[in-house]
């Protein structure tokens, strides 16, 4: 996506803007579109109750900022913004923001609503100096299928509202088992985030992947088979982007240990064998009072809240094969976590066309809008806004590869699954989209594009192709001419040029 788009789009939003002017709402929705422009990717976590939304979203940020508890605030959507200081804001339903203290306990963020009923408060946004949120703002939302319908409500009005694109660019959805609810949230999402597109803007989780191999060492290789049977069986193709298992709890304590811990872990590694053994065989004998074990019980309740047994059998067989400090120890675990492949896929999937869902966002919103207006009022606006639709190839990919991944023709078999690669599905960078090593050397990059894209202009040019075949190749043909000519093979007297990801930050 071009800074050409991001352009067009803000002059789409000014030009609605006179033919809204007596619309509150509406104007309040540009107002809204004008700040999602110029703001990073708004990614949110989602999910049924209990799944450990908080949890990862405190991972990802390695902070513990998110409140865990079941305490008010986890009834909120709340938003995590980059900010200088650290700052909390309560925006009410009603009434003018309210600002709320910043304290910490125990090494956790405190947010407190004070006097303010959770009922009044329509989000919370928190301003922290994570350089993770430069990037990305994060959006953490209430339990979907709660015991509590408002709190349900919440959630879904902000995720699938009936009458208005999702306020989220893509969402990361945990589940701990597949339910019903989790496929008809995820299909509300889709038709409602995407718009007429039916872009498919979401990565499932499957959280607490831990405890589907019982806490065992190798529990995230049985999460992994589980994950890809979801995948692959359980109806999510067409809704996600993939599933990845995630031991959300061990890569928050990972990405938030402290030295007492790693002494502790220590500790545990010089046990003999057999004493080792039978502490670790469960949480309840690790807790024991008479546990055989130079830690106090109050420490070892600690270390099982933090990190699970998974993580505490993980983390002591660590210390034992050479880990030797807290840093390194950290690593380690964030690794076993299966928290470094969701960040990558974030990465490439959603990031990488960051400013696509923005413009995508734009053309949606003000679609619904325009229908409002009397069309010989708009026929600039709406002139603008078709000729965006048609110009921004990133939402062309985009929906040629939400109908590959719904089993929607004109391209099928083959053709279709290596159109899917080729316009991003399996990641916006250049050797993802070839479907090469990640370290190919430039001129075999170079060759592969030249050859896929002489391929696909034969296909687009087939006599026998009817006109949906050749608009999709044509989708795919403009996106490897965007390539091809980021990897060009140098000529003799220019140095190669570094590979960079066509689809990526700013590009087509």
């Amino acid at each position: 996506m071009t800074s050409t788009a991001l352009r067009e789009a803000a002059e789409l939003v000014e030009a609605a803007r006179p033919l809204l002017r007596d619309d509150p709402d509406a104007l309040a929705a540009l107002d809204d579109l004008d700040r999602r422009l110029a703001e990073p990717l708004r990614l949110a976590v989602a999910g049924i109750v209990k799944a450990g939304k908080s949890t990862l979203l405190n991972a990802l940020l390695g902070e513990r900022i998110a409140p865990t508890d079941a305490g008010e605030c986890t009834r909120i959507v709340t938003w995590y913004r980059w900010a200088d200081t650290p700052s909390i804001t309560a925006h009410l339903a009603s009434g003018p923001a309210r600002k709320l203290p910043v304290r910490r306990a125990n090494g956790q963020l405190v947010i407190g609503l004070g006097d303010l009923p959770a009922a009044d408060v329509d989000r919370i946004e928190v301003g922290w100096p994570s350089a993770v949120l430069r990037s990305v703002t994060l959006i953490d939302t209430p339990g979907i299928e709660s015991l509590s319908h408002d709190v349900s409500a919440r959630s879904a009005a902000f995720l699938v509202p009936d009458d208005a694109p999702s306020s989220a660019d893509a969402i990361v959805y945990l589940m701990r088992h597949l339910h019903p609810s989790d496929l008809g949230f995820l299909e509300a999402f889709r038709d409602t985030a995407a718009g007429a597109a039916r872009t498919v803007n979401a990565i499932g989780v499957l959280s607490r992947a831990d405890e589907v191999g019982s806490g065992r060492i190798d529990s995230l290789l049985s999460a992994s088979r589980v994950a890809a049977r979801y995948e692959r069986e359980g109806g999510l193709d067409s809704l996600v982007l993939g599933v990845l298992p995630v031991a959300g709890l061990l890569a928050e304590g990972a990405r938030t240990l402290r030295q007492s811990e790693y002494d502790a872990f220590r500790t545990l590694a010089a046990l003999g064998r057999h004493e080792r053994e039978r502490l670790l065989v469960s949480s309840d004998r690790f807790t024991r009072p008479d546990a055989p074990v130079d830690l106090d019980q109050a420490t070892r309740r600690r270390l099982l809240a933090r990190f699970g047994i998974y993580g505490i059998r993980l983390a002591t067989s660590l210390v034992r094969v050479g880990v030797t400090d807290s840093s390194e120890l950290a690593a380690g675990l964030v690794e076993q976590s299966g928290l470094v492949e969701l960040e990558g896929f974030v990465e490439r999937q959603f990031r990488g066309r960051a400013d696509t869902l923005k413009v995508r966002a734009v053309t949606d919103t003000v679609e619904r809008l325009l229908a409002r207006v009397d069309p010989d009022r708009a026929t600039d606006a709406l002139a603008r806004l078709e000729k965006l639709q048609a110009s921004a190839h990133g939402l062309q990919e985009l929906g040629l590869l939400s109908r590959v991944r719904l089993g929607t023709p004109p391209l099928t078999g083959p053709d279709a699954a290596a159109a899917a690669r080729l316009v991003g599905g399996t990641g916006t960078g250049v050797t993802e989209r070839l479907g090469l090593p990640a370290d190919a050397a430039p001129a075999d990059v170079a060759a592969a594009a030249g050859a896929e894209l002489e391929r696909w202009r034969a296909k687009a040019a087939s006599p026998l192709a009817d006109r949906p075949v050749r608009d999709a190749c044509g989708v795919v043909v403009r996106s490897l001419e965007a390539l091809a000519s980021e990897v060009a093979a140098p000529t003799a007297d220019e140095p190669a040029a570094d590979v960079v990801a066509a689809g990526g930050p700013g590009q087509g």
